[in-house]
């Protein structure tokens, strides 16, 4: 994707979505958190599911961390790798509640140092719940930025740290909400709807894709 097709490749996404969003339904910060612990390998409908009856009773690091592992774990056991998400975040809610007075902390360090946070999740919440304009790369960004040439790399921080250079300021905080959306219902893996692409006209894959249609 040359420099020049940038801006209006963004400009093209955000007039078809001005306020983009996480899918994951949450509250409050905490629950931003929880749910993205909770999404990794599994989709946000799966999350959202599992979410909505957990949450109700435990909406805090306090709560979920009184509320227990066992008990946890069958809340979300419809969740992939839920054994594992729900000792992660149980270790969580004791680091908050312990060393954070029961927010969640604002800085990457902080964020990665939790058990089960990773640099995606950080970035995230950081994005979504403090405004940041910070890069998560998931699988949907991956492929997009790759596919379409907008930010190649080999893995995500590579494509993280494209995307951050590339990326017009005036889009970097819905960015990654676009481009995950894109890849979600436009760009998908095996087949992409080239046809009914709105940016296909800037994708370097164009050419490839449209003549296997």
């Amino acid at each position: 994707m040359k420099d020049s097709e940038i801006e209006p490749f963004f400009a093209t996404l955000k007039a078809a979505n001005p306020e983009p969003n996480t899918e994951l339904e949450y509250t409050n910060v905490f629950e931003l958190l929880a749910a993205v612990l909770l999404s990794a390998q599994a989709t946000d409908v799966g999350v959202n599911k599992a979410t909505r009856r957990l949450f109700a009773v435990a909406n805090t690091p306090a709560k979920m961390l009184a509320l227990g592992v066992p008990a946890l774990t069958e809340y979300i056991k419809t969740i992939g790798l839920y054994r594992n998400k729900a000792r992660n975040l149980v270790e969580t809610c004791r680091i908050l509640v312990e060393q954070h007075g029961g927010e969640v902390p604002r800085t990457r360090e902080a964020l990665e140092a939790l058990p089960g946070v990773g640099r995606k999740t950080a970035n995230v919440v950081l994005n979504v719940a403090f405004g940041e304009p910070t890069m998560a790369v998931d699988t949907h960004v991956f492929r997009v930025s790759n596919r379409t040439g907008l930010a190649p790399g080999k893995d995500a921080l590579e494509v993280e740290r494209g995307l951050l250079e590339r990326v017009p300021a005036e889009y970097l905080v819905d960015a990654h909400h676009w481009l995950i959306l894109h890849g979600r219902y436009v760009c998908l893996a095996r087949k992409p709807l080239c046809p009914q692409c709105a940016v296909a006209r800037y994708c370097d894959s164009r050419e490839l894709f449209t003549s296997a249609h």
